[in-house]
């Protein structure tokens, strides 16, 4: 892909929800507006959601002791409202176009 399609692509992101997937295993689900040469993303009304921590998780397991030991376990990650954020591009793994 040359420069004029990678900037016309970009350009059909503009403005969508995205869900920026980060090293450190937090997710971030805003509006794309814009991103620079190293990568960097920034979202407007943003919220970051985080993966639970051990004690929620093992709160969750001992209330859950009742059921069935072939039952699966929820529990639901912890989020957050950031709005205005810049998503630093070294630490993207992954970015998902978030519905239509």
């Amino acid at each position: 892909m040359d420069n004029t399609e990678a900037t016309e692509y970009l350009q059909t992101l503009l403005n969508k929800k995205l869900c920026v997937y980060t090293s450190d295993s937090r997710m971030f689900n805003g509006d794309f507006k814009c991103t620079d040469n190293e990568c960097n993303i920034i979202l407007t009304q943003s919220y970051e959601y985080r993966e639970p921590t051990p004690n929620a998780v093992k709160a969750a397991a001992e209330s859950s002791s009742g059921t069935s030991s072939t039952a699966t376990l929820k529990v639901d990650m912890t989020s957050r409202f950031v709005g205005l954020i810049v998503v630093p591009g070294q630490y993207i793994t992954k970015i998902e176009v978030d519905g239509p």
